[in-house]
């Protein structure tokens, strides 16, 4: 007998549709996806300077080269496209080639087309550029200092924007403060690698002046009208397609959009196709990165531990452009700055700087895992300075269930939560217990064992009117209010009763395939076998927006919402359909194991096809109102989105989620290496749709939190040299490095969406480094403990500096050169 329960689908460890094709190698990637006859293979030639002028730029040699079809430069490029847009009204001109002059070692000087990439790549080195060197600025605070090398010398500064944001009255907090504690901290440069780089491959159509470019870009598309004005045609004339599958991005693949115009540039002036696939050096010379962020922040407190004030200064190094949407991490958790934390009274400086370093851009977390280790280690030294229990500052701050939903000083509209019964269920069933023994144990033995705390919270689908906060009010108001965010899924039924779906989002091995086939199934009665989701994006034929893409949690409070209303939408017309042929009310209808049939009497229903050929072979029987076909589009569009208050009060984003963290850390007292014993992770993100493919996402983050905290950063030298460019330099764990993590649930389903799921894909890239940055202090007793934790850092602040060589093993003076004959 068929009945409405045994079609649930929703919150089952239901494994993932795309894993099959996956791990028979049979995988659609962008560089498998065929090129035209004709086309041509790119490789571009980088900057080995930081900061230079281009004196010269001789092509010749290249051009001789057998297979050589062309060179593009800068100059070729100017003349044809705009300058990308920027954030800030400031002359930071950059196109998709230098011009004039380099910024960062790696920028693209010029783009060489050959027959195919081996030639292409011997081109290039064959390509001679002279430059003339200037002085550059690595360092964020050497940037802001008076009398620095200028990024941009027209912009006369390279403290682009400095806004300061007033919530309540923090004067009065500190002034009554019981005392006050501080730290200043620094996030250093790193980035999420994914396993594939970028790929583009872009075709110039002349009949109709307009591009069709294949990319792995993973949005937002608010890029698309960015790379079209660049290119100087309207957006329908820029065709932007995103293959089936993508090896990774976490927020990386937004960066493929200069090259995206470079190339389709190049195909305009080649008259033909252009291909180009990155490579492993330029994607970690040049792809993007995090931007390190330099914060000094400070709590007024009472007693006992009570943070009744907070002041906050960040100062945030974007490299050598501002590519859009940036500065996105130093805005995008504007409204929740203070985080898990119900503190009314807070002031906030945020500073934009640009240095000689790459363009930083969009990495997993956008914004969060800086905020939080500034707040996060603060809490901690609270602590330390009051002489008391961190768990209990944490306990004593945190927002309690009767506060939800909760208006945060800066804006943001927390949904719900119950962040203390997050936290005893993480602390129970003896894991609290366990890891102060394990500590008391270590340290009687004589080694240094430490306990970290982290509480986050984990915002969920991006507020699109976030980054004009950096705007002030007044300036606002006149351009008109920004704010909200749009989510598209279309759901088809063919003429016999096969469902198709497409939607608003990129692949990049989420598992979206998987619960968009849930969310519809669970409205259809149908298995997720019976769903076919294509997530291949074609913005001159699918649904999209500024918003659509995948980043910053957008899925779960978004597209996956308008799956579920659109499905909804078909549903009730499938009823409406069914009803009349079976003779009841639309209300008694109901749908389950393929059949569509009576609630009251379930013998009485017909087959899931033959309803739905109805629509497509039967106009005739179509109820009144309806029309045939069966085709359904839903747009969500959350009203909690506002536009920035004339206040500055910002909703960053829709939903809230909150993870809690607590970790136990060994530190050998030989190697100073940073061992971790236990890891613990609670997750509170809402309603769980699919809990194996949510366990996946937790793991993923986790270890890349576990990699900014201990093992990857991209460093520099004095002249901005990049000292990281290869694996043998910038660390990436393995499965060896990876601990056992231990993860918890409970839901708190959101009142803004329908599903009552929220975003959990970033929580842990936020909670994990500064989780363990705690465990270490706390082992360590120590004050600063910088990123990542190598051995050497620990080494230099436990041990201090290196000591002098004994007597007896110095060096000799060299002797002193003699003057040459007749000097």
């Amino acid at each position: 007998m068929a009945t409405a329960q045994s079609s649930s689908l929703l919150g089952k460890p239901i494994p993932r549709l795309e894993d099959s094709a996956l791990l028979k190698g049979k995988g659609r990637y962008a560089d498998d996806v065929g090129a035209p006859l004709g086309t041509l293979h790119a490789a571009i030639v980088r900057s080995p300077e930081a900061h230079a002028l281009i004196k010269r730029i001789d092509v010749a040699k290249a051009m001789a080269h057998p297979g050589v079809v062309g060179v593009v430069t800068g100059e070729e490029i100017r003349a044809l496209s705009e300058p990308f847009l920027v954030a800030v009204k400031q002359p930071i001109d950059q196109w998709s080639l230098a011009v004039e002059r380099v910024r960062y070692v790696g920028e693209p000087v010029a783009l060489v087309l050959a027959q195919d990439r081996y030639i292409a790549e011997d081109g290039a080195d064959l390509v001679e550029v002279e430059y003339e060197r200037l002085p550059a600025v690595v360092d964020i605070r050497d940037a802001v200092k008076p009398g620095a090398p200028l990024v941009h010398a027209e912009a006369k500064t390279n403290e682009l924007s400095s806004r300061k944001f007033v919530y309540g009255d923090p004067d009065a907090a500190f002034a009554r403060a019981h005392r006050t504690v501080g730290i200043t901290v620094e996030f250093p440069r790193s980035s999420y690698t994914p396993m594939e780089c970028f790929v583009v491959l872009a075709d110039y159509r002349s009949g109709d002046g307009s591009y069709d470019v294949l990319a792995n870009f993973q949005g937002p598309f608010s890029a698309h009208p960015v790379m079209a004005r660049s290119l100087r045609v309207p957006g329908s004339k820029l065709r932007l397609r995103t293959p089936a599958d993508s090896g990774g991005s976490f927020g990386i693949k937004l960066s493929v959009f200069p090259y995206i115009v470079l190339m389709a540039l190049a195909s305009r002036l080649a008259g033909r196709p252009v291909k180009w696939v990155e490579d492993r050096l330029e994607h970690l010379v040049s792809a993007n990165s995090s931007p390190n962020r330099v914060t000094e922040i400070e709590a007024a407190v009472e007693a006992d531990g009570k943070i009744i004030g907070l002041r906050m200064d960040n100062l945030e190094d974007y490299g050598a452009y501002l590519r859009a949407p940036m500065p996105g991490p130093l805005y995008r958790m504007h409204g929740a700055v203070t985080g898990a934390y119900d503190v009314r009274d807070v002031e906030v400086v945020n500073r934009l700087v640009l240095t000689n370093r790459m363009p930083a851009a969009l990495v997993r977390g956008f914004g969060g895992p800086q905020l939080y280790l500034a707040l996060e280690r603060l809490v901690q030294r609270i602590a330390v300075e009051l002489g008391l229990d961190p768990l209990d500052v944490i306990r004593r701050n945190v927002l309690r269930s009767d506060q939800f939903p909760y208006k945060a000083a800066a804006g943001a509209l927390y949904d719900s939560g119950d962040y203390e019964k997050a936290i005893e269920i993480a602390l129970a069933d003896g894991r609290l217990e366990d890891l102060k023994r394990r500590r008391d144990e270590a340290r009687a033995a004589g080694r240094h064992y430490g306990i970290g705390y982290a509480a986050v919270v984990e915002p969920g689908m991006s507020n699109m009117g976030y980054l004009s906060t950096i705007i002030p009010a007044q300036v606002r108001e006149r351009a008109g209010p920004k704010n909200g965010a749009v989510s598209m899924v279309t759901v088809n039924v063919d003429p016999l009763g096969a469902v198709s779906a497409t939607a608003d989002v990129t692949v990049q091995g989420q598992g979206h395939q998987t619960v968009l086939a849930q969310i519809i199934g669970e409205q259809l009665g149908l298995g997720v076998s019976d769903i076919q989701v294509n997530l291949e994006m074609d913005t001159q034929k699918d649904q999209w927006s500024i918003a659509a893409g995948t980043y910053s949690c957008r899925f779960s409070p978004g597209t996956a919402v308008a799956a579920h209303l659109a499905a909804k939408n078909m549903r009730e017309k499938l009823a409406r359909i069914a009803a009349k042929q079976l003779n009841i009310l639309a209300d008694d209808v109901d749908f389950a194991d393929g059949r569509i049939f009576s609630r009251t009497n379930p013998d009485n229903g017909m087959p899931f096809g033959r309803v739905a050929g109805t629509a497509h072979w039967s106009p005739v029987l179509m109820p009144e109102g309806d029309d045939p076909g069966l085709r359904e589009t839903a747009v969500w569009a959350p009203p909690e989105l506002e536009p920035p208050s004339s206040k500055d009060e910002i909703n960053t984003s829709l939903t809230y989620g909150f993870v809690f963290d607590v970790c136990g850390v060994e530190i050998d007292p030989i190697t100073m290496d940073v061992r971790v014993d236990r890891y613990i992770s609670m997750h509170d993100a809402g309603r769980v749709l699919n809990p194996l493919i949510a366990e996946g996402q937790i793991r993923g983050a986790f270890v890349q939190g576990l990699a900014t905290a201990l093992y990857e950063e991209f460093v520099y030298d004095d002249s901005g040299a990049f000292l990281s460019g290869t694996f043998a330099d910038y660390l990436i764990p393995t499965a060896c490095e990876i601990p056992k993590l231990e993860i918890l649930h409970m839901e708190s389903p959101s009142p803004f969406t329908p599903l009552g799921a929220k975003g959990l894909a970033e929580g842990n890239c936020m909670s994990t480094p500064v989780c363990i940055a705690n465990a270490v202090a706390d082992a360590l007793s120590i004050k600063d403990v910088p990123l990542p934790i190598t051995p050497n850092r620990l080494n230099a602040i436990v041990g201090g500096e290196e000591p002098a060589a004994p007597p007896r093993l110095a060096r000799a003076p060299a002797p002193a050169p003699q003057a040459a004959a007749g000097g």
